[in-house]
């Protein structure tokens, strides 16, 4: 375990490593581990780039077209001739399952758009087993190549087997599907950095897209995925969860030398260190009254036992029978607590069991005030690989709340509330006469580290 931990403040009371130390079912290697900032700058970021259309459009072409991006599940592409549509900004690319298998060369990346006269070749998912253009009626093979040109004597200047469609680099990891539209970037595993070894017991590519609900958000992305990447705000935002979620006492962790991913670990079970009168009981009695995933048959302590094992005994139980798989070893941590990644720039995937989520945060076309937000319930496959059909995405209207997605359960109270917060900001950000936000030294360190990345690719 790092021992410098020491370097910077944090809040005094049970750290996460205390709360974990204690658990009857230890937490794996992996979460035991800690890397706080050091030596983190206490200069403002500047404000402009949350609503500057001019930031915007650098990042469109310093971000957008150079980083490594999540566009898909795998479950997605099934079947050869499966094909996904992901957008991005004014970029589009078609993915396409190629032929069977299980490695990234089975799946293409095609720029969405007819090399006849630019009309995007789909607008929605499918399965097709060519790729044809609805306008004259182009047509190229699942591998690119261009196979009817209609009224050809007609395109002396054309040579059918140059005229391939342009395609963006392919990734997978955990069951997802990443692009990269710049010909020269960094290599996908180089990019992922340590992420792979802290997810290798999670096991994402065994699970499947149970639930996927999207909502254009009132502020610029960055500042809707950073609402996500702190606790800092939780007992002012969320204080109905403060009887139950360590808030004031989340583990933030970054690693020297790692670019693109942070974590944070929050405990659940036990109060916030701002309510630590509260009894087990309370503790248990609050929990299952927002989390649905407590209810059912009443939680009994016995005389002197805390809250945490007796939860995480349950989650064990509900996670085990939904699974069909014998979790009586999985530890208490991976069973309860909030342990969430960000993988720049925009991917916020969870581990452990306990809230199977991952986060999406994208510009909405080249409007800097609003972004898609995304959120996705990945469950875990039956043990003989076999799941349901993924989910579609369902896109909420401008006059719905995350409420109005009941698959979200307790998750859409928070992002609703969260909403309201983040049109304040976006708001507020331009009435502003200050240049800069100011970032806490450690609550809002991973929001630092993202921006130290995002300015290095900003300068090129």
């Amino acid at each position: 375990m790092d021992t410098s931990t020491d370097i910077i403040a944090r809040r005094p009371g049970p750290s996460v490593q205390d709360v974990l130390s204690r658990d009857p079912i230890a937490a794996p290697a992996v979460l035991r581990a800690e890397s706080p900032p050091l030596n983190p700058s206490t200069e403002d970021v500047s404000a402009e780039r949350y609503f500057s259309r001019a930031w915007h459009d650098r990042e469109v072409e310093r971000v957008w077209r150079r980083t490594w991006q999540f566009a898909c599940r795998v479950e997605e592409l099934a079947q050869v001739g499966d094909q996904v549509v992901y957008d991005i900004v004014d970029d589009s690319l078609l993915i396409v399952r190629t032929a069977a298998g299980n490695g990234a060369d089975t799946i293409k990346a095609y720029v969405n758009s007819c090399l006849h006269r630019g009309t995007m070749l789909r607008t929605e998912a499918g399965n097709a087993k060519q790729i044809r253009c609805p306008f004259h009626g182009w047509t190229w093979t699942l591998d690119g190549k261009l196979a009817v040109l209609p009224g050809q004597w007609d395109f002396p200047q054309v040579d059918k087997a140059k005229f391939c469609l342009p395609e963006a680099q392919v990734g997978l990891w955990g069951g997802f599907v990443f692009v990269n539209l710049d010909p020269a970037c960094e290599p996908f595993e180089a990019y992922l950095e340590n992420l792979p070894d802290h997810f290798e017991a999670f096991q994402l590519e065994n699970r499947y897209v149970a639930a996927h609900v999207a909502k254009v958000m009132p502020c610029n992305w960055k500042l809707g995925m950073e609402a996500f990447i702190e606790a800092y705000h939780v007992g002012t935002a969320h204080p109905q969860v403060t009887g139950y979620y360590g808030d004031t006492n989340t583990q933030y962790d970054v690693w020297p030398g790692v670019r693109h991913v942070s974590r944070m670990i929050s405990v659940q079970g036990v109060p916030s260190p701002g309510r630590a009168a509260m009894t087990p009981a309370q503790t248990v009695e609050e929990m299952r009254r927002d989390v649905p995933f407590f209810a059912g048959k009443p939680i009994a302590l016995a005389d002197g036992e805390d809250a945490r094992p007796a939860l995480a005994a349950r989650a064990r139980e509900k996670i085990g029978r939904s699974s069909g798989r014998d979790m009586s070893d999985l530890s208490d941590s991976e069973a309860l607590d909030l342990i969430e990644y960000l993988l720049f720039p925009n991917m916020v995937p969870w581990g452990g069991q306990a809230l199977p989520i991952t986060y999406r945060f994208r510009p909405n076309g080249n409007d800097p005030d609003s972004h898609i937000m995304e959120i996705m319930f990945l469950f875990a496959k039956a043990p003989d690989g076999s799941h349901p059909a993924p989910a579609k995405m369902r896109m909420l209207g401008p006059d719905q709340d995350w409420k109005d997605a009941p698959e979200l359960g307790s998750a859409a109270m928070v992002a609703d509330q969260d909403t309201d917060n983040l049109r304040r900001i976006q708001k507020g950000l331009k009435a502003s006469r200050k240049p800069g936000v100011t970032l806490a030294r450690y609550q809002e360190s991973r929001i630092r580290h993202f921006h130290e990345t995002l300015d290095a690719y900003m300068a090129g």
